[in-house]
């Protein structure tokens, strides 16, 4: 169902960038002031200055971060402070990382995928989207022309035929290794047109489902139209009609992901009152002392149950839907049994929308959320426990979509590791 194709990705020069480490960074969406302050003292070819550039008080229409990063994307290749690949390859991504205090490995595909609106069921969505970030990646795309981080999606590897070509592969010599405080990065380039053809055929067998990017596929279905419009004959071969994406097996052991938590201030003391009787009334509720308190695990098949800290001084109420409580009347009908199995959907529903005059945001990191509850910078803290890739895949193949923020990939795909140009024919 999902078409993939080789690329000529545009990598670091070693030979004028010798320390890759320097010169990666995270994606936009989790890149905080302060670190981007920090990325740009890294290096001066540092990622940062493409992906996400800094805003200037003086920024105009014909002078802004994305004029920037364009001008700089440029005079980057120019110099051959990037190079092209001499000829189009699949790109093996082996990303080490510590995750619980253990040593993980997630080995990732990288290649450009055809892109399908969400109708045709080849690529499927998981979460909501917000129009704003869209917005904001659109116009760095216009001006750049490229992918500079790729989306990360998953698959179902059936029978292990994909990572079993993929081993192979991992018995040459790689293109690059290096290390980045926790995390390590090998990358190997697969250009036998044999195996090429072979991995195409496997992945082309079934929809892929975008785990992080939501925003950055429709950023790049939109900057298709607008290129398809600009030309005066698409062949569908052209560049643009594609998009940068690692593929990771459903089954991989690397595929970790955290819940989001909710942190929610501004309630009035009336608002807190009618929340927790709305509660006590459908939930069975356990009081928790923080000294014992420990997270919840992995979201178990019916069990409806999330922790709120805040209600309680010194305590962690934990929520569990009481036997017979239906959620029949709080999350609609329109949305599919997946979809009202989660915990983060019956939180939404019964909780967060009700609210009223509050403020929310959100976070991956629990110790974060307690410590701003505990240091009244918040009311609340609806804690989640994590979502499955497989009630992730239950959701999407339904054709539904959780509440924004629901999932967290962790970790992050770097950028600059390698750039996709929306230039030329694949």
């Amino acid at each position: 169902m999902a078409e993939i194709r080789p690329f000529r990705g545009i990598r670091y020069n070693r030979e004028l960038v010798k320390d890759l480490a320097a010169v990666i960074c995270s994606p936009y969406d989790v890149i905080s002031p302060e670190q981007q302050r920090a990325y740009y003292q890294r290096s001066e070819h540092n990622a940062i200055r493409l992906e996400y550039g800094v805003e200037l008080a003086q920024d105009t229409p014909t002078d802004n971060r994305c004029t920037r990063a364009a001008a700089t994307f440029e005079q980057w290749l120019g110099q051959s402070v990037l190079q092209i690949d001499a000829e189009p390859a699949f790109y093996i991504h082996d990303h080490h990382f510590s995750c619980g205090g253990f040593g993980k490995r997630r080995r990732g595909l990288m290649a450009c995928v055809r892109l399908e609106p969400w109708q045709s069921g080849a690529i499927r969505p998981h979460e909501n989207t917000v129009a704003g970030i869209k917005s904001d990646r659109l116009a760095l795309m216009r001006a750049c022309h490229a992918n500079f981080s790729p989306i990360l999606a998953f698959y179902k590897d059936r029978g292990q035929e994909v990572a079993g070509l993929l081993a192979e592969e991992t018995k040459l010599e790689p293109l690059i290794s290096f290390r980045r405080d926790e995390e390590a990065h090998t990358l190997w380039a697969i250009s036998g047109a044999e195996v090429i053809r072979e991995i195409s055929r496997l992945v082309r067998e079934q929809p892929l489902y975008i785990a992080d990017g939501h925003h950055r596929y429709e950023t790049a279905l939109a900057y298709r139209d607008v290129r398809c419009q600009d030309s005066l004959l698409v062949t569908g071969r052209e560049a643009f009609n594609f998009i940068m994406v690692t593929l990771v097996p459903l089954t991989d052991p690397g595929l970790i992901i955290f819940p989001i938590h909710r942190l929610v201030r501004g309630l009035s003391p009336a608002s807190l009152t009618k929340l927790r009787a709305r509660l006590e009334s459908l939930f069975e509720v356990e009081l928790l002392p923080l000294s014992e308190f420990k997270s919840l695990q992995a979201e178990k098949s019916g069990e409806l149950v999330f922790d709120i800290l805040g209600l309680e001084p010194r305590r962690v109420m934990r929520l569990r839907l009481r036997r017979g409580a239906s959620v029949e009347g709080i999350i609609p009908e329109s949305h599919c049994e997946a979809y009202r199995g989660l915990a983060v959907s019956l939180v939404h529903y019964l909780v967060l929308e009700k609210l009223g005059g509050g403020e929310m945001v959100y976070t991956p990191d629990e110790g974060e959320a307690r410590q701003r509850v505990e240091g009244r910078e918040y009311q609340l803290a609806f804690l989640l426990p994590a979502i499955s890739a497989e009630a992730i895949k239950a959701v999407a193949d339904a054709g539904d979509r959780m509440p924004g923020k629901s999932t967290y990939f962790y970790p992050k795909l770097p950028t600059g590791l390698v750039i996709n140009q929306l230039k030329g024919e694949l």
